[in-house]
């Protein structure tokens, strides 16, 4: 089955209340399950967690004139920064200034992502916003990567998320998600686990983008567009743990990010945000959603 009718099937079920652990089950069958196992204490034993939490990155961006923006990040350790060093270098730093210095509005964020953080766990975040502010002007939603190496059902995961952006969509708030990143680039996860975690990191990722897509929200394939950069960089862009990014490396998940939001909020950013019409002379053409989901995460 190719990617894109998985990433359909997933959010199908997803939709429906179905499982799929059936799927998992057999690709740890066809490798071993004692020695992927194995291979999974190794890989923990390797990655550090030398981090005690997240610097504190709430609070209002720049000191322009007009409405204030409302800016929400949820989601798992990479949304609370984990890593970073001051507020200033997490993804909600980075987006929150970005969206000040172009608008010349003033940006409040306010970010209830948790460290370990699954799925499951977004719709308590997203109470703990309500519970702080009056309404979100857009939301952005970093999460998966606890869902893949905590072997969470990928249907179930993505349901949570699903209904996460409908609630959003429905308090009339703008939504982007950067979906699963390419775990297979975590150099210190062996093979021939790291081929299976590279295949359900990009499976997850193009089934979010289905259901997000469907949803009313935006997607931004973070595996497809800086796995390689991460990759081939890891001294550079991924923390002292190893798995988490470093400060470079949360710049650039706040760079690809940040025109996407633009584009949500209708702002004009550095590049093409806007929404156009595809262009056949640069290789451009509408595709079902599934389909361009699975080549978002090739």
């Amino acid at each position: 089955m190719g990617r894109a009718r998985r990433a359909r099937k997933i959010a199908a079920t997803a939709a429906y209340g179905g499982g799929g652990l059936a799927a998992t089950a057999g690709a740890l069958g066809a490798l071993g399950y004692g020695l992927i196992k194995a291979e999974a204490k190794v890989a923990r034993r390797v990655v550090g967690q030398p981090f005690e939490g997240a610097p504190d990155d709430d609070g209002i961006y720049g000191a322009g004139t007009g409405t204030m923006i409302e800016l929400v990040l949820l989601g798992d350790s990479s949304a609370a920064g984990m890593g970073c060093e001051s507020g200033q270098q997490t993804i909600g730093g980075i987006i929150a200034s970005g969206l000040a210095a172009l608008t010349g509005r003033r940006v409040r964020l306010t970010n209830e992502a948790v460290i370990g953080a699954e799925s499951g766990d977004l719709e308590r975040q997203l109470a703990n916003v309500l519970d702080r502010i009056e309404h979100i002007d857009v939301a952005v939603v970093l999460i998966g990567a606890n869902d893949v190496t905590h072997r969470i059902d990928r249907t179930t995961a993505v349901r949570h998320l699903e209904l996460l952006v409908r609630r959003l969509r429905a308090l009339r708030a703008e939504v982007v998600v950067g979906t699963c990143p390419d775990l297979g680039t975590v150099q210190p996860i062996p093979v021939p686990l790291k081929h299976l975690v590279r295949r359900w990191s990009r499976d997850l990722a193009a089934a979010q983008t289905v259901a997000v897509v469907e949803a009313g929200g935006r997607t931004v394939s973070l595996g497809d567009l800086l796995g390689a950069e991460f990759y081939a960089s890891p001294r550079e862009l991924f923390s002292q743990d190893q798995f988490h990014p470093s400060p470079a490396g949360y710049a650039r998940i706040g760079a690809v990010l940040l025109p996407t939001v633009c584009a949500a909020l209708g702002i004009g950013a550095p590049g093409d945000t806007t929404d156009r019409r595809p262009e056949p002379a640069r290789g451009e053409a509408v595709e079902p959603v599934a389909v361009a989901a699975g080549q978002a995460v090739l």
